[in-house]
């Protein structure tokens, strides 16, 4: 924290600005505590407030737009590939797509503030066919409330953050051990999870070759598309005989699905 803090220093706005810019390109580089040391200094006079959360505005802003058209020229694959970079793939997609559709634009006011959700919305905004201008709109006042929250936090605790510095600065090396630890663990109690989440699934996935061997005998299962309704408008195209039921009212409606056949389920 003490090498943020000198680095922050030494750079000043230019550092605050490619910080952001590349957390919200995809890159691992978190900015907050970026934004909140940027605080603390511009508390103690001696870096510009406004000019800070200008540029953390404007790097966010051009990062977001990017994505929003990257969103819009390929829809649903980039989406996909986010997901895939994610620690927890197979609930990526429909935790934020869940999100999109429950609240549509107005999540970007928010979206900055929940993790993994910040990079997926702009291009999962621009696949729904979202205008610019209103997309701009939302992920603009989004973009202040984040930043601005940042840097206030850092503004109105900055003698806590000194001590907080100074304690880690006592530590040495050994503050870098304990937030590895911390990462790697982290990092580990996903992983297992997921191959747990796999192997609880194994036996009952059908493979996309398998399902047309299956079509093509005569032997097809019921196929049911569990998509939400936002994303089947982003991607009309649906495996040929699939009924349509919302994921939410599967419990429901499972009852009513014949029992003289295998039911496959898709979704994003």
């Amino acid at each position: 924290m003490n090498e943020l803090r000198a680095l922050v220093l030494q750079h000043g706005v230019g550092f605050v600005f490619l910080n952001v810019l590349l957390e919200q390109l995809g890159i691992p580089v978190p900015a907050v505590p970026t934004l909140v040391v940027a605080g603390a200094l511009a508390a103690d006079g001696r870096l510009p407030f406004g000019k800070l959360l200008a540029a953390a505005f404007v790097a966010t802003v051009a990062a977001d737009t990017i994505w929003f058209l990257l969103g819009r020229r390929f829809g649903q694959k980039v989406l996909k590939t986010l997901c895939k970079l994610s620690l927890s793939p197979d609930s990526c997609v429909r935790q934020t797509e869940g999100l999109f559709d429950t609240y549509g634009l107005a999540s970007l006011l928010f979206a900055k503030f929940v993790p993994g959700y910040s990079t997926v919305a702009p291009p999962l905004a621009g696949a729904a066919g979202s205008t610019l201008p209103r997309f701009l709109a939302f992920t603009s006042a989004g973009t202040l409330l984040w930043a601005g929250t940042a840097l206030t936090l850092g503004l109105l605790f900055h003698g806590a953050i000194d001590r907080a510095l100074r304690f880690l600065a006592n530590l040495g090396g050994g503050a870098i051990v304990l937030l590895g630890a911390a990462l790697l663990l982290y990092i580990a109690l996903k992983w297992t999870q997921r191959r747990r989440f796999y192997r609880f699934l194994r036996m009952a996935r059908i493979g996309v070759a398998d399902l047309r061997s299956l079509m093509d005998a005569g032997q097809a299962p019921l196929i049911v598309d569990v998509r939400s309704d936002h994303a089947r408008m982003r991607d009309p195209r649906r495996i040929p005989g699939a009924i349509v039921v919302n994921l939410f009212d599967l419990d429901e409606k499972i009852g009513q699905l014949p029992t003289d056949r295998e039911i496959v389920l898709y979704c994003t």
